[in-house]
């Protein structure tokens, strides 16, 4: 499978300054090793607070996010 990172990148709600931005296999690899959530599962304002946590994104969809989105 080929990975077409510019257009990942451009899809990317990511605001931090990475260098697996646009390589959502290294990315999800990476934060699966840190028991974290990538970027993409959060909605904005969740994301800036860099909180990728399972229970993070828990308490998000608990209180409905996925509704907002």
């Amino acid at each position: 499978m080929d990975c077409t990172l510019e257009k990942n990148r451009a899809n990317c709600p990511c605001t931090y300054d990475c260098d697996k931005k646009g390589a959502c296999c290294q990315c999800v690899a990476y934060h699966r090793g840190k028991n974290q959530l990538p970027a993409c599962f959060f909605p904005p304002e969740a994301e800036k607070t860099f909180d990728r946590s399972y229970e993070h994104f828990a308490r998000l969809v608990g209180e409905g996010f996925a509704q907002k989105s």
